[in-house]
C-alpha cells in the first residue's frame, strides 16, 4: 500500500493505492474518487509555491505534473511523498473512515483531522468601522505618558464608550487601573472593586467598556515588529474577556517625523477572530523565555500558517487594522485621574467644582474620573447609577446628592 500526502488550501490529505507506479492521470482520479476534487479543477505539483498561486497564469507555471502518462516513481513520489494540489470550487472535505487507536477510541474521519488543525491566515476586515477618540480623554492619556513618563515605562487603560449599530466604536472615557509598568511590560492590577464602581458608572453613562490601550516605550520603537508576544497575549485576554467583536487594541507611542521632532502616534487593532479563539482554547505558550524573539507568538502545538506547520506566528497575523478618527464626547477630562503618582484628593474636587460654578450641577461633574472618586461614598447598586444616569442626561441633580458632594468637598 502507498500513502501519498496531498496538501491544498484545505490542510493535509492523505490517498492510497496499491501500485508504486501509478502515472499522474491515475493519480488524478485517485484523487477525484477519494478526496472529491474532479479532474479537470486539479493542478499538481511537488512545489509548494502552487499554494500561492493566485491566477491562471499562476498555475501553469508548474509544470511537474503536467504530463499525464509520466510515473510518479520517475517524479520520486512513493510513499510518504508530499504534493500539492490546487484547485477552483468549492467541496466538502472527507475520506474514508478509520480507527487510529485499534480496539478503543471511536473512528475518525479526514473532517475530524482537519478539524483538528488550527489555521491561522490574516483577516483582511475588522469587525469595528473605525474608531473614534473623544480628544480630550485621549490628550489626558497621552500628556500624563509623556510629560510624566517621557514613554519611558508603559502604560495601559480600558476604554469606554458606545459602538453603534454599524459597527463604529466611541470612546468617551479612559480607566486607567493600578497598574506596574516597565520599559518592556505592563501589569494590570486588577481592583474588582474599584472595577465595579467603574461598570456601574459606565452603565448609567449609557456606556460600555470597548477596548484597551496601552504605550509603547522609547526602547521598543527601536524593534522590528508592531506589537510584541506579551503585548499580544495581553490584549488577546482583554479582548476574549469582554465578549464584544468589535473590541479595539489602541496604541499609542512616540515616532520621530520628518522634520527630527518627537510626535505622539495612535494605532489601532483588532486582535483576529482566530487569534482570540487560540487563546480562548489555550494554544499560546504564555511562558516567554527572555531570549524569545519578540515578534513571535510561540503556540503549544502546531498551527498551519499559509502552507506551513508551526509552533511560532508572525504577531501581525493577529492584527487586523482599525480606522481612526476623533470626536467632541459628553464628558471632560480635566479632573485628576485615578491611579496615577499623585492621589486624587478632595481638594481636587473643590477646586474642579469652584472652577465649573457657573454651569449646571449636572455639568460640573460630567466628567468619569470625578464620578469615581465619588462613587467610593455612595450606593454601589442605587446611587451611584442614578448620579450617572443625570450625567448623562443633563438633567437636574437630586439635592441630596448635591448636598453630599459639596459637603465631600467642603472635607479637604
Amino acid at each position: 500500500m502507498v500513502m501519498i500526502r496531498i496538501r491544498s488550501r484545505d490542510g493535509l490529505e492523505r490517498v492510497t493505492t496499491e501500485d508504486p507506479n501509478i502515472t499522474i492521470s491515475n493519480l488524478k482520479s485517485i484523487i477525484e474518487s477519494q478526496l472529491r476534487v474532479p479532474v479537470t479543477n486539479q493542478t499538481l505539483s511537488t512545489n509548494q509555491s502552487l499554494l500561492l498561486a493566485k491566477t491562471l497564469d499562476d498555475l501553469s507555471r508548474f509544470t511537474d505534473m503536467s504530463d499525464p502518462n509520466a510515473s510518479i516513481s520517475r517524479l520520486g513520489i512513493g510513499h510518504g511523498s508530499i504534493i500539492y494540489l490546487a484547485y477552483e470550487g468549492q467541496r466538502s472535505v472527507a475520506g474514508p473512515n478509520f480507527n487510529p487507536s485499534g480496539s478503543f477510541g471511536r473512528k475518525m474521519t479526514v473532517e475530524d483531522l482537519i478539524a483538528k488543525q488550527m489555521r491561522v491566515s490574516r483577516q483582511e476586515n475588522p469587525h469595528c468601522e473605525l474608531v473614534s477618540f473623544d480628544r480630550d480623554a485621549a490628550n489626558a492619556f497621552q500628556q500624563y505618558v509623556s510629560d510624566a513618563l517621557a514613554f519611558g515605562v508603559k502604560r495601559g487603560g480600558v476604554m469606554y464608550g458606545t459602538v453603534s449599530e454599524e459597527g463604529k466604536v466611541e470612546v468617551d472615557f479612559i480607566y486607567e487601573p493600578p497598574q506596574q509598568g516597565t520599559e518592556e511590560n505592563l501589569i494590570l492590577l486588577r481592583d474588582p472593586d474599584e472595577e465595579k464602581l467603574v461598570e456601574a458608572i459606565a452603565m448609567g453613562l449609557g456606556m460600555r467598556s470597548v477596548g484597551f490601550i496601552f504605550t509603547q516605550t522609547v526602547s521598543q520603537d527601536k524593534k522590528d515588529y508592531t506589537m510584541s508576544n506579551s503585548e499580544i497575549l495581553q490584549a488577546a485576554e482583554l479582548h476574549a474577556q469582554s465578549e464584544l467583536k468589535e473590541w479595539v487594541t489602541a496604541i499609542v507611542k512616540l515616532e520621530v517625523n520628518e522634520d527630527g521632532a518627537a510626535d505622539v502616534h495612535f494605532e489601532a487593532f483588532q486582535i483576529s477572530d482566530v487569534c482570540v479563539k487560540l487563546f480562548k482554547e489555550e494554544w499560546f505558550e504564555t511562558e516567554i523565555p527572555e531570549d524569545a524573539d519578540p515578534k513571535l507568538s510561540r503556540m503549544k502545538k502546531d498551527v498551519v500558517v499559509g502552507v506551513k506547520d508551526t509552533k511560532e506566528v508572525d504577531n501581525d497575523f493577529f492584527l487586523v487594522v482599525v480606522k481612526i478618527s476623533d470626536h467632541q464626547g459628553p464628558l471632560s477630562s480635566s479632573f485628576p485621574i485615578e491611579n496615577r503618582n499623585i492621589p486624587v484628593t478632595m481638594r481636587a474636587l473643590k477646586n474642579h467644582l469652584d472652577r465649573n460654578r457657573g454651569q449646571s450641577f449636572a455639568r460640573r461633574i460630567s466628567d468619569f474620573h470625578l464620578l469615581l472618586l465619588l462613587a467610593r461614598f455612595l450606593d454601589l447598586n442605587a446611587d451611584v447609577p442614578a448620579l450617572a444616569e443625570c450625567v448623562q442626561s443633563q438633567s437636574s441633580v437630586p439635592e441630596g446628592y448635591q448636598i453630599l458632594i459639596e459637603s465631600l468637598a467642603s472635607s479637604s
